[in-house]
């Protein structure tokens, strides 16, 4: 069976039908076996699903998409020109969003 395509974008986390409006501003062509390597999700607006051959079990592609899920967002660490705290989500293992 030939590789599925997928969509990504620049910056986001997530993978995407041709069709989706996320893919709006940019968008990437890889095949789904390189967006679960390189950790991306299923969107879940478009919901692209990897097409299953009669060989293939539901489980196995479930087992394929729950890997790579340990990264979690959490408020920025860094302090504004105010001294308050960034109000940003930051996912980096710093801490820090991308403007700190």
């Amino acid at each position: 069976m030939p590789a599925q395509n997928v969509y990504v974008t620049k910056t986001g986390t997530k993978y995407h039908k041709e069709t989706c409006h996320f893919l709006k501003n940019s968008k990437k062509e890889i095949t789904y076996e390189k967006a679960i390597e390189r950790g991306f999700d299923a969107c879940s607006v478009c919901k692209p699903r990897k097409e299953v051959s009669d060989s293939q079990s539901i489980s196995s592609e479930n087992s394929l998409t729950t890997t790579n899920r340990n990264t979690t967002s959490t408020q920025c660490l860094g302090k504004t020109k105010s001294g308050a705290r960034c109000k940003r989500m930051a996912k980096s293992t710093s801490g820090k969003c991308y403007q700190h």
